[in-house]
């Protein structure tokens, strides 16, 4: 055989063995993606329990919106440590460890008696829903072809926003079979509780996944195991020895990242690219959208809907965020970040400005609560579905990706705490000032206000955020001299 035709050979072999390396791409992708769908459900699932822990726990509208937000602190820890710890014990360890939490606290959340005990379990069952905040997107993007990389990154988003519909889904059938989220179900229990346990299930599915992936081949090349990162490598469909030559290039093999590696060489400043990672992080939050999601029923009990129509609300504004998340996934590897990123502010915007207007024009009845005509009502409701759909095609899965992928690797870890903690403690600000703005500017002006931080987010992405499609995590630079 002549050396022409072994040639064309292996490079028929490796077209033919493409797509079977690309489905065990997706195939990864989707395990770590699991963690996503957990920080949607236990971030979702507390929307449907809202005024039964209120009545259970007897707590007043600050208690109730601190036991709703205080998973938010635990949220920043994890984000915070997660980055370090996943830089210390591999990615993988760390996934595992974080399903184990998600497991126990959904156990443990159910079966709370206290307020305290309450606040405390979801303060824990936050560490790691902040873990699975910074994780997913950082596995993924290390395992991720560039050419494929968006669409697979934004599995994370995709998989967050069924986690949610799931929540809103499972909240209405228990609420609808056992009469209200306060009432006796199985084996004498409350509801609520049960909505909280139904998380067990893709807790165990996301720590039994996680035993079969293997660890990220760049974190393998980082600690010194060459030889298996280029099994990996080979695995996922790349070219072993010359991918890990480049990881090689950008790392500094010798020590691990450390927080100080986000100060530019010779100088006391941050470097730029943070702060970039770090407002993308709080516009997403400051726009409110998880507001609608939070605090879904009680938001569409103000507008007038009874409890049942307020968890089926929920249910269509989860499946709405489903639908338009699509999109985004196909257009992401396409079109780019930065533009949907633009499109998504100016739409939020729009939507936001229609729903504090729908409101400004309702008249109070005589419980306070807005009185909205039939016109009206539809109105907010197609806005407030609107602005999902702006939402879930733009900054939902986009500010996600960029993080995972913006960073240079000799800082990805530290600077993935660093901006997922900031979105966890922009969350926490958003969602324990939203009962306190209810109580004293009604929904307008709490709307006016997030309408105003979209706005804002218009130039921040024009001026600060640079694109990143198609280029490989070794070609990351900081456009701003990180180096320098």
């Amino acid at each position: 055989m002549d050396e022409a035709t072994q040639r064309t050979r292996t490079e028929l072999a490796r077209v033919h063995s493409a797509p079977h390396r690309s489905a065990y791409v997706i195939l990864l992708c989707c395990v770590a993606a699991i963690g996503g769908f957990l920080f949607g459900f236990d971030s979702g699932v507390i929307n449907g329990t809202v005024d039964a822990l209120a009545k259970a726990f007897g707590t007043d509208a600050a208690g109730t919106g601190f036991a709703v937000a205080s998973v938010l602190l635990g949220c920043a820890v994890g984000a915070f440590g997660a980055g370090r710890l996943a830089d210390s014990l591999g990615r993988r360890p760390t996934m595992l460890l974080n399903a184990i939490l998600f497991l126990v606290t959904a156990l443990a959340t159910g079966a709370a008696n206290s307020a305290g005990f309450f606040i405390a379990v979801r303060i824990a069952a936050g560490v790691a829903i902040g873990g699975a905040s910074v994780l997913a997107p950082m596995y993924i993007a290390e395992v991720a072809p560039a050419h494929m990389r968006g669409r697979l990154a934004s599995l994370q988003q995709m998989a967050i926003v069924v986690g949610l519909f799931s929540a809103f889904l499972s909240n209405a059938i228990l609420a609808r079979v056992a009469g209200g989220a306060s009432d006796i179900f199985w084996f004498g229990m409350p509801t609520w509780r049960w909505m909280f346990w139904m998380e067990a299930v893709p807790a165990v599915a996301f720590l039994l996944g996680g035993m079969t992936i293997p660890e990220s081949p760049r974190y393998l090349v980082f600690v010194g195991k060459h030889e298996q990162a280029r099994k990996v490598f080979t695995l996922i469909g790349g070219d072993g020895d010359r991918l890990v030559r480049q990881v090689e290039q950008t790392l500094e093999a010798e020590r691990r990242p450390r927080l100080s590696d986000l100060i530019i060489p010779g100088t006391r400043r941050i470097a730029p690219v943070l702060w970039v990672g770090m407002g993308l992080a709080a516009f997403q939050q400051f726009v409110g959208i998880n507001i609608i999601f939070y605090f879904g029923e009680i938001l569409w009990k103000a507008a007038g809907a009874s409890e049942q129509w307020a968890l089926r609300i929920n249910v269509l504004t989860g499946l709405v965020n489903i639908l338009a998340t699509i999109p985004a996934i196909m257009l992401i590897d396409r079109i780019g970040r930065k533009p949907l990123l633009l499109v998504g502010s100016v739409g939020m915007t729009l939507t936001l400005g229609a729903m504090a207007a729908v409101f400004a024009t309702a008249s109070a009845g005589t419980d306070g609560k807005p009185v909205l005509s039939h016109m009206a009502a539809v109105a907010g409701l197609t806005a407030a579905n609107l602005y999902i759909v702006a939402f879930a095609v733009s900054w939902g899965p986009v500010m996600w990706v960029l993080l995972g992928e913006m960073f240079p690797n000799e800082i990805r870890g530290a600077a993935l705490a660093i901006s997922g903690a900031t979105n966890w403690a922009a969350n926490f600000a958003v969602t324990v000032t939203f009962l306190p703005l209810l109580k004293t500017v009604g929904l307008s002006g709490a709307y006016a206000f997030y309408a105003i931080a979209a706005a804002i987010s218009l130039p921040f992405v024009w001026l600060s955020v640079c694109e990143t499609k198609g280029k490989t995590l070794e070609q990351m630079k900081d456009t701003t001299e990180l180096e320098s």
